[in-house]
């Protein structure tokens, strides 16, 4: 298939042509662009949907980063005959071309802290600020490594982390770190291009973690995600840092806590912060613990900002990533049950979650501390 630029759509009439979103669930999640259309890949040359769309109309379709919409065979099915292209870097490349400008970057900027003062005070930084308080997240003379991964979690964390610095109640460092792993070109210009639009000033190391995970066909995943944390662990000591900052959230929490127990036939949570086992003297913050995922999207879509769900080798062909090497299918399966059963029951969130901090050990059959199994029969 023919590709088309984002910049050259720029100077076509709007209503002559119809952006066709080829991507998964989980892609799609972190943002699409306005105005376009879904059409699941298997049923791409039988769609009623691209039937439904005047004839005389251009089909733009778009993928990740352009890989998978080249590929598409526009002499098949209901797209023989019609004028078909795909969006030259995909996505990406259209994130890309909307935030070249200085002034665009520095609206950009200015309208994201605003929000996060204002609009997003009550959504988002009250409950930021919240965690950071009653976990202890923050202490005089820390220097937290904010880690950014490139999607709206730790961007939204590294804004946070900004804005309460200005509060200047305590004395703390921070230094903005981003690993590249091995990104393709255009993930890691997406990376930086929004950093600068957001006015992040971001440490850039590299890896080599998608080499050595690209021959693993069990779980690469989860070992990338493991890799990772090490990597950036020893980078932040490194710098002088003694915290690593993540950008889980508060639906991040309750995902694990119930996935847990229906996956892996366990109680246990995400904790607010840990002690690293491997690197002495630094702890794991998690400063979003409290923040709906709800809450970081409409930031995110108000202020027009696009961010990468994941920006591995299979960003296209694999939405397997999470952060902490679970698959998205189980936890896109677990968030889909919580949505189900909140209709029924609106307090099925704060419920799950408060389950881990009222834990009634005298009705636990076993439990285990410091590596050490207790019985109820050692004290019946």
């Amino acid at each position: 298939m023919k590709e088309i630029t984002y910049d050259e759509l720029i100077s076509t009439p709007k209503d002559s042509y119809v952006f066709i979103d080829i991507r998964d669930e989980g892609l799609r999640d972190y943002g699409m662009i306005p105005g376009a259309v879904i059409v699941e890949p298997e049923n791409m040359y039988d769609s009623e949907t691209i039937d439904n769309i005047p004839a005389e109309k251009k089909l733009i379709f778009y993928c990740e980063i352009g890989r998978l919409s080249r590929a598409i065979d526009d002499t098949r099915g209901n797209l023989d005959g019609r004028d078909c292209y795909s969006l030259a870097e995909g996505y990406i490349g259209y994130v890309r071309a909307s935030m070249k400008t200085e002034t665009a970057k520095e609206e950009k900027r200015e309208k994201a802290e605003e929000s996060i003062r204002k609009k997003f005070h009550k959504q988002i930084f009250s409950p930021f600020a919240k965690a950071c308080k009653i976990y202890q997240l923050i202490q005089e003379g820390d220097h937290i490594a904010v880690c950014i991964s490139g999607g709206k979690d730790s961007m939204l964390m590294a804004k946070c982390f900004q804005e309460i610095q200005r509060h200047r109640k305590v004395h703390f460092d921070l230094t903005f770190l981003v690993m590249d792993p091995g990104y393709n070109s255009e993930n890691r210009a997406l990376i930086e291009s929004n950093a600068a639009a957001l006015g992040i000033p971001i440490t850039i190391f590299e890896s080599t973690i998608f080499d050595t995970v690209d021959t693993i066909e069990k779980n690469p995943c989860y070992l990338c995600a493991r890799m990772r944390r090490g990597y950036l662990y020893s980078k932040a000591k490194e710098l002088g840092c003694n915290k690593i900052a993540l950008g889980h959230h508060y639906d991040d929490v309750i995902e694990t806590i119930l996935m847990g127990m229906l996956q892996g036939a366990q109680i246990q949570t995400m904790m607010p912060k840990l002690h690293s086992t491997n690197f002495e003297g630094m702890e794991l913050i998690r400063p979003l613990y409290l923040v709906r995922e709800s809450d970081i999207c409409a930031w995110r879509d108000y202020n027009e900002l696009h961010f990468l769900q994941c920006a591995c080798h299979f960003t296209d062909t694999c939405s397997t990533c999470h952060t902490d090497g679970t698959t998205s299918s189980k936890r896109l399966e677990t968030k889909k049950l919580i949505a189900e059963l909140k209709k029924t029951n609106p307090f099925v969130e704060s419920n799950i979650f408060r389950s881990v901090e009222n834990v009634n050990l005298d009705t636990v059959i076993e439990y285990k501390q410091k590596g050490v199994r207790h019985n109820f029969l050692d004290e019946y």
